[in-house]
């Protein structure tokens, strides 16, 4: 069952270029520096399926002409994860269908809060078409698709990654316990946040994520939601273990 990963977002909340900055790598002329919000695509048995939509959603979609998608999964309910929801309209358009989502209780009753409109008891014509799914870190199956949630830490604030197959995406991670680790035994390929080399409160540094990596030892590793401060991806990835990789937008995999 081969899994197809397209990786639509490598940035951090700001993206990269930041807004107003004019250090190396904001200026930088190799494409696989420009970050959208993170993001990726996972094409598996027929379906396609988002984890997180954030505010690059619609020019994600349109880049890399995903012409329709069976799921969202939400990892946490921070804007640069969450603000693309609205954008899932056309694909109700023209599935004459709704789009499901999946996300814990309280990233659900988030996604309510910032978007009212979508559950007002006056149903104006083209909102968005949502059926929500409430996860908990408990393996679940979207068409017999089996996920597998693992629980991370944003800081303190309890969110999850994803294990489909041999493949696992752990975006904005902090720490993790032991218990959790277990379930990352035997992977193809894992992505794990790398934010920058100095320390984070919320996200794991260079240096966090690779003593994750070795202590996982998935076959390859791709670190994501990368800031301006993480270097020059042409002068950084010579510097990793070489079965670490520097993901970057439009990078694509096959497991």
């Amino acid at each position: 069952m081969e899994t197809h990963i397209t990786f639509l977002g490598t940035g951090t909340s700001q993206g990269v270029p930041v807004i107003g900055c004019n250090c190396e790598v904001c200026s930088s002329s190799d494409p696989r520096d420009n970050r959208l919000r993170t993001s990726i695509l996972l094409s598996i048995q027929n379906k396609n399926i988002i984890i997180d939509a954030g505010p690059d959603f619609r020019q994600q979609m349109l880049l890399h002409k995903v012409e329709h998608i069976n799921a969202v999964l939400f990892t946490h309910e921070h804007k640069d994860h969450t603000a693309g929801l609205d954008e899932v309209r056309p694909y109700n358009f023209l599935y004459k269908k709704p789009v499901d989502i999946y996300a814990e209780l309280r990233v659900l009753r988030a996604l309510k809060r910032e978007y009212s409109y979508i559950f007002s008891s006056f149903h104006y014509p083209g909102i968005p078409e949502i059926v929500r799914h409430r996860i908990k870190n408990k393996p679940f199956t979207i068409d017999k698709l089996h996920i597998l949630p693992i629980r991370i830490f944003h800081n303190k604030l309890p969110i999850l990654g994803f294990r489909i197959n041999n493949f696992a995406y752990l975006t904005d991670i902090k720490s993790i316990s032991t218990t959790e680790k277990e379930k990352l035994k035997n992977l193809d390929a894992i992505v794990v946040t790398a934010l920058r080399k100095e320390e984070h409160i919320a996200h794991m540094n260079l240096s966090e994520a690779l003593t994750l990596i070795a202590d996982l030892k998935p076959k390859k590793a791709y670190l994501t939601h990368l800031s301006h401060r993480f270097g020059l991806h042409d002068i950084e990835e010579k510097l990793l273990p070489e079965n670490v990789y520097i993901a970057y937008d439009g990078l694509k995999l096959s497991l």
